[in-house]
Order: structure tokens, then sequence, then C-alpha cells
């Protein structure tokens, strides 16, 4: 019999309803609801007294019925390629404060592969999910209309100024920040800087390979050869070979400080002393750019900003605040340490 009466206790606990705790607490319904919901419009002694019943008997509140009668689930879903990057890794942190400061979880669907068919697949599995919004941090060009689709109902904003026109933006000043490291150097005495750029398939590289282009021909300077990395530094380390070689070289900006990293390493090897010989603009401001040897000139992209605008964009969507397409910028600026002086000669 005693066996008897816990299984049958098991089986009231599992049917425990709304009603049993408002019963058990002395209010109505309605007051439960918005203690389970987490609304702010209750007196703290009836919800420390509603808490408690919950407590009692066992009363866990469904959140997928809750979530079919309010229309939402709140849950952002976020899909992202490259989950070692610096700057992807301070993004997703902001993201998931943010989100848990509104009351709102994040599913993370990570792309293995920056392809197409891995970003359908992506899309494919978002759809399957309880989201209310997607954040999409993608640098490179896998947002064709033509090949994605999503849920009619979800709202999408992007970590990225190349989505076309279906989608919101946020992105930092890329142009901006190029544009302000090359000016830099010039500013210095320079006669023109050359360009460590990040690999071809990237937006970001192409944006910042642009903009130092367009500044030096607009302060009518001659454009080097560019010099193509591929965010490494590795990749930084081989073109810090090749541009010690160039006499004429004495101002380098790399797209990224990784690079800049393995740049100075072969600078130092060759012989170039950074910055009397030669001085190297970085950017992201990566967190161990004051530590290297010397401390490193770099532009500074405050992810954190980017995570924040995030969330604060789908939750316009979200709420009916929005439903025009927004574009957001966030500035980049120069932080300026010891890698760069004047050339030789203008000191």
């Amino acid at each position: 019999m005693g066996q008897g009466a816990d299984a049958d206790g098991t089986a009231q606990r599992k049917r425990v309803s709304m009603a049993d705790v408002a019963r058990l607490a002395g209010v109505s319904s309605q007051t439960v609801s918005r203690v389970s919901n987490g609304h702010s419009a209750v007196v703290e002694a009836t919800r420390q007294r509603v808490l408690a019943a919950m407590a009692e008997l066992g009363y866990r509140p469904n959140s997928a019925a809750r979530a079919l009668k309010r229309g939402e689930f709140r849950t952002i879903g976020v899909i992202l390629f490259n989950l070692s990057s610096t700057g992807n890794v301070r993004t997703l942190e902001a993201i998931a404060d943010s989100a848990v400061r509104e009351g709102y979880a994040i599913t993370l669907l990570p792309v293995a592969v920056p392809t197409q068919d891995e970003m359908r697949g992506a899309f494919t599995r978002l759809s399957e999910m309880a989201v209310d919004a997607c954040i999409v941090i993608m640098e490179r060009h896998l947002l064709d209309a033509a090949t994605v689709s999503l849920p009619p109902r979800v709202h999408v904003v992007v970590a990225d100024s190349d989505a076309g026109d279906r989608y919101s933006v946020v992105d930092i000043d890329q142009v901006g920040g190029a544009t302000e490291a090359v000016r830099h150097l010039l500013d210095l005495g320079h006669r023109t800087v050359w360009h460590v750029a990040g690999p071809e398939e990237s937006l970001a590289a192409q944006r910042r390979a642009e903009a130092w282009r367009t500044a030096l021909r607009e302060a009518g300077r001659v454009v080097p050869a560019l010099v193509r990395g591929d965010w490494s530094a590795e990749s930084g380390y081989r073109a810090g070979l090749r541009l010690a070689d160039e006499p004429d070289c004495t101002a380098v900006f790399t797209a990224n400080d990784q690079m800049a990293l393995g740049l100075l390493r072969a600078l130092h090897e060759k012989g170039r002393v950074v910055p009397r010989d030669i001085s190297v603009v970085g950017f992201d401001d990566i967190p161990e750019a004051g530590s290297f040897i010397p401390p490193l000139t770099t532009i500074n992209q405050d992810f954190a900003q980017v995570g924040r605008l995030l969330v604060a964009g789908v939750l316009r969507k979200i709420r009916g605040r929005s439903t025009e397409r927004e574009m957001t910028l966030v500035p980049a600026r120069i932080v300026i340490r010891d890698s760069t002086a004047p050339p030789p000669g203008r000191r």
C-alpha cells in the first residue's frame, strides 16, 4: 500500500496545476501566472508565498504552453562561423549577457564550414527550433536570398554590412577604422603605407583593403602591391619576411593583430627595428596587443557593443517597434602605442 501511495503521490505531483498552487497560496491563478512569468506587478510577500507553494507542491511551469499562449518562446538563435575568433567570442558573450538581462535564452548554431550548404543546414535546424529571432554572425557571402530561406515569423539581424536589403545589420565601421590607420601613418610623415590584407573571401578584409587604397589615392600617394594573408600570425610572418626586404617600406597596415604579431617577429629576425625602421598598425585591439614588443598601435573594435546592439535590434523587431531594415555602424577608433613613429630621417 505504501508503494501504491508513493506511486499515486508521484502521479499527483506530476498533475499539479496552477489552480492547485493558487489554492495553497490563497491567491488567484492570475497571480500565480504573473509570478511564473516574472512580472514585477506582484507584492513581494505574495510572490514569496506563491513560490513556497510551488516548491511544496513540486509545480513546474509549462514553458512550452506559456510560449504558445504568448506567441513567443523568449529564445534567440545565434548562427555563427569560427568560434575561435576573438571578436566572435567577445560578441557572443555580450549577446548572451544582454539576452539574459532581457529574460531571453540563446540557442547557438555553429556553422563548421563556411559554405552555402552548411548555412542552409543551419537555417533548416533553426526552423525546427522554438526561437523568436535569429542573429547571424558571418563575414562571408553566405546570405544569398535565392538559396537561404527563413521561417516566416523569425526576425533576423546580421552582424555584417553585406546582408543585402533583407535584413537589419549591425557592423563595425571597417572603412572608417582602416582609413584612420592609413591617415595616422601618413600624418607621421610616411610617403606611403603597405598593406597585409586578410583572405579574399572575407568581407571585412575586402572593406579594409578598399579603404586602404582609397585613403592613399585621395592623399595622392603611390599604392604598393597588396600582400595577402589569412588572418594567422604565420601568414603575417611570411608577409614580414617579404616586406623586410623592400627598401622603400617604412609603414605597414595589417588587417588584424594576429598578422601584425607575425610581422613583428619577421621584422625582428631580419634586423628591422619597429618603429625606428618600420612602423606597424594592426586592427582589432585584441587584449594582448598592448603586450606585443613593441606594444601595438591598432584599431579598436567594440565587439561587446556590437553584441548589445544585435540583441537590442532583434528585441525591437520581436516587440513590434521596428519593421524596417536598419543599418547600425559602431565606430572604430585608433589606439596609439609604441609601434608607430615618424620614418627614418623625419625625427
